[in-house]
């Protein structure tokens, strides 16, 4: 026997700090989860356009607890009807069930799908709705193989060669390893064979092993057009991908153009010319959507009390509300003891759940509120203005706990003025301090290098120590080596990359 103390994380304590850190859209999503596992939780079906009003929501979430008046119950024993109206309804919905994929595959549409009346199956829509995947490069690739006239020996080299191409299209497995992959290995001529053939495929440039090979490949293409080779130099073109490309990324314009005997200007047409060619052809196939975003908040400036407020998103907990007819059978003792005991269990959990709905709803937002106050300069000036802004001194403002603050601001966004950002992009240490003491954030130290560097004469680009005294001109003393950090983390190359001739 021992006695001490021990932090212990109870159910109900974890499955608030999960929820506080969804976002919105993994937020309804896990709603939906518990809509399907736990019976007594229910959702009021509201019209989707109709004007959000807290108080009323909140009246009417509480009414459909207690009377539960949306639920339509099946009634065919009863005294006072003889329930032909629930047997129509009832025939309704095995006629749309039984005709739904006709109904949805031909442009003729079912007599029962045309006269259903709204009861539908929601999954079942969203479902015959839901966009189809696209092809990937790797189906769109053998779809043109499979057209071609390939002697046997080399068809299954170039399905080998195609299946080891990667997202971007290039063929970065060496011959050996394919090889060892294939029930009938090919020689490594016969992979060379394919691998030509497998270069002529569309789109153009797939199948190289290199970026200039790549844009080779895609320059024959072209030369084969009579319309799309207009204006080419191809002689030129496929001179600097073969022998000056070191150069050209080290901006040796002037050296080059010795080298060749030709004009400057000619060399940066080249460049521009090469500059429109895709060096990841694969990527036009197989892309992911992007997943949408939807705001937790919308700030905007109020003409009234001129000031930044904040719009909360509709709050899915108001949504939510327990079955009347189960919280009704849990009181009747006539019940059987396992029923109510099950039924208890799933209401404590349904409680749980629209707590935690609520009590991240409310921290989210007493967050954004401390964030609005301190960054109002950042949607008046724009990023240049952002202030430091320590995760630890909205915690400490807001008595919690900083982990707390962390889940909270955990891919959130919110809309403003000056479009939509993620919550934890205002959230930045402090760096330096300006000449009137002020502190500055590392994300607006970034922003004004970078303004220093796109509005910098070209001809004559501003070096790491002219930027430092540019900066220090503007109240913000770095060293030179903070400045060259910063820059490359913007990806600006270095001013005798940036010049131009």
């Amino acid at each position: 026997m021992r006695m001490d103390q021990r932090q212990v994380l109870t159910p109900r304590m974890i499955q608030s700090m999960e929820i506080l850190q969804l976002p919105l859209m993994a937020l309804q999503e896990r709603i939906e989860q518990e809509l399907q596992a736990n019976p007594v939780l229910e959702l009021r079906q509201d019209d989707p356009d109709a004007i959000w009003d807290p108080k009323a929501a909140a009246d009417a979430s509480a009414a459909a607890a207690e009377t539960s008046e949306g639920e339509r119950a099946l009634v065919v024993d009863d005294a006072k009807t003889d329930g032909a109206e629930d047997f129509a309804r009832l025939d309704r919905i095995a006629d749309y069930l039984e005709n739904s994929e006709s109904a949805t595959d031909s442009p003729y549409k079912s007599r029962a799908a045309q006269q259903f009346d709204g009861e539908r199956d929601g999954k079942m829509d969203a479902m015959a709705n839901s966009p189809s995947r696209g092809e990937s490069l790797s189906e769109h690739l053998l779809n043109q193989w499979a057209l071609l006239e390939i002697p046997p020996h080399l068809d299954a080299a170039g399905q080998a060669i195609i299946a080891n191409l990667d997202d971007s299209g290039y063929l970065r497995t060496p011959f050996e390893e394919i090889q060892r992959q294939m029930k009938t290995p090919a020689t490594t001529a016969e992979l060379e064979q394919a691998l030509k053939l497998v270069q002529t495929l569309e789109p153009a440039g797939v199948g190289a092993r290199s970026l200039p090979e790549c844009l080779l490949i895609q320059l024959d293409a072209i030369e084969d057009d009579e319309v799309m080779s207009e204006g080419h130099d191809f002689d030129l073109e496929r001179a600097l991908l073969r022998s000056y490309q070191k150069d050209l990324e080290l901006n040796r314009y002037p050296q080059i153009a010795k080298s060749l005997g030709r004009e400057i200007e000619d060399i940066q047409a080249a460049v521009r010319r090469l500059g429109r060619l895709r060096p990841h052809p694969g990527k036009l196939f197989g892309r992911d959507e992007a997943a949408p975003i939807t705001p937790d908040a919308t700030v905007y400036f109020d003409e009234d009390t001129k000031k930044y407020e904040i719009k909360m998103a509709r709050e899915p907990a108001d949504d939510l509300y327990i079955s009347g007819t189960y919280r009704r059978m849990l009181k009747d003792k006539s019940v059987e003891k396992t029923t109510r005991e099950y039924l208890n269990n799933n209401v404590r959990n349904a409680k749980w759940l629209i707590e935690s709905i609520m009590q991240r709803s409310s921290t989210v937002k007493r967050v954004i509120r401390v964030v609005v106050d301190a960054q109002q300069e950042f949607f008046e000036r724009g990023p240049e203005a952002l202030k430091p802004l320590p995760m630890i001194l909205v915690a400490d403002q807001l008595g919690i706990h900083v982990a707390t603050v962390s889940r909270a601001v955990s891919e959130k966004w919110i809309q403003t003025p000056r479009g939509v950002f993620p919550l934890r992009r205002f959230f930045s240490q402090g760096t330096t301090n300006t000449g009137s003491g002020e502190d500055v954030s590392w994300d607006a130290v970034k922003e004004k290098l970078k303004q220093l560097v796109d509005s910098e004469d070209k001809t004559n680009p501003l070096n790491d120590d002219e930027l430092v005294e540019k900066l220090k001109s503007q109240g913000l003393d770095l060293a030179r080596r903070t400045v060259a950090k910063y820059r490359k983390i913007l990806d600006i190359p270095v001013a005798r990359q940036r010049r131009q001739f």
